[in-house]
């Protein structure tokens, strides 16, 4: 996995040295659009509370790097790092979080009702599990046509004991259908911990019991993360079945900000460390600049880069018209007609 000099050998080259950037610049993205929603709320524009990928960046933009742009994502209520890390555009998305007309879903469906088609991402929700069986809906369509899709199946350690999971699982290992189920495992459901609601300590022993592989990685590499779902890429595109990547990883901040919890339930002096000891851009810029990938002025110069785009989404944002009363009568339903 590494040359003689200790490089990764996705990064060796010119084609590494671009994934490289590509990683950081999805994580950017995804950090400074979430700083920028934080920054909404507090300003009163922002309508209601978001649930932040904070922490979170490596898990999901090392798993969307693996797919194609064409291939199905669903996603949680955790619900903006998700399209991010597959490449959607921020403007659409920052619009959406406002409730305005230029959104992804003209203004209609807000922080946890995300989707972008451009992208596949067929939508995320604030149900919790609700996505699974819609992910691997997605992927049996892909093999009904036989389109050499896969769909990328999000869900978190809350939902991990859902019947709906299990069920598709099952259903998904019978049929070897091209799915690749996802837990980003934060150890907690909002305030109960994965000890306390788990009956193993890794999500990823459960593929067992549906004959699927299950792997166990460290959700704070985005490069271990893509490699692991790589090969669960593969695996679907070659008809070989589902799998199950558990990526270990932290929430940086409360399960929605603006939410009170009255009673504390993590050590907040150990979360405020996260930001020093496992904060996933930190520890890759500090690997690339080490291994001679990017250097510190380069990466610099990509945040600044991104944080442009991020801004320039906000202003979008806020030019952006409300929807007009009689768009909440449209979309609804769908006539159908002989």
């Amino acid at each position: 996995m590494t040359d003689s000099t200790g490089l990764p050998t996705e990064l060796a080259g010119p084609r590494g040295s671009a994934l490289a950037r590509e990683m950081m610049r999805r994580m950017q993205r995804v950090r400074l659009f979430e700083e920028a929603t934080i920054a909404l709320f507090h300003a009163g524009e922002l309508p209601a509370m978001v649930h932040l990928s904070i922490g979170q960046e490596a898990a999901v933009v090392g798993a969307c790097l693996a797919t194609e742009t064409s291939d199905y994502m669903t996603g949680n209520h955790r619900s903006h790092g998700h399209p991010i890390a597959k490449g959607a555009n921020l403007d659409g998305l920052m619009a959406e979080l406002l409730g305005k007309a230029g959104g992804v879903c003209g203004g209609k469906g807000g922080s946890m009702h995300l989707a972008d088609f451009s992208v596949g991402s067929l939508g995320e929700s604030g149900i919790v599990g609700s996505a699974i069986p819609v992910a691997t809906g997605a992927a049996l369509a892909a093999q009904v046509r036989r389109s050499g899709q896969v769909s990328l199946c999000f869900f978190g350690d809350g939902a991990a004991s859902e019947g709906v999971l299990h069920e598709s699982m099952n259903m998904a290992s019978i049929w070897r259908l091209p799915v690749i189920y996802f837990c980003e495992n934060n150890g907690y459901a909002v305030s109960v911990t994965s000890a306390e609601s788990l009956s193993v300590p890794d999500v990823a022993m459960r593929a067992a019991g549906y004959s699927m592989p299950g792997v166990v990685v460290d959700g704070q590499d985005v490069l271990a993360v893509f490699r692991a779902t790589t090969e669960a890429v593969r695996r679907a595109r070659a008809g070989e079945g589902p799998s199950l990547v558990e990526a270990k990883t932290y929430r940086f901040h409360e399960h929605a900000y603006g939410l009170v919890v009255p009673q504390p339930y993590r050590d907040q002096q150990v979360v405020d460390s996260w930001f020093d000891t496992v904060d996933p851009i930190t520890l890759f810029h500090d690997k690339l600049v080490g291994w001679g990938v990017l250097t510190a002025d380069e990466l610099r110069s990509l945040h600044e880069e991104v944080k442009s785009e991020v801004d320039a989404s906000v202003e979008f944002a806020r030019r952006s018209p409300f929807p007009p009363p009689e768009a909440a009568y449209t979309d609804l339903y769908s006539e159908v007609t002989a």
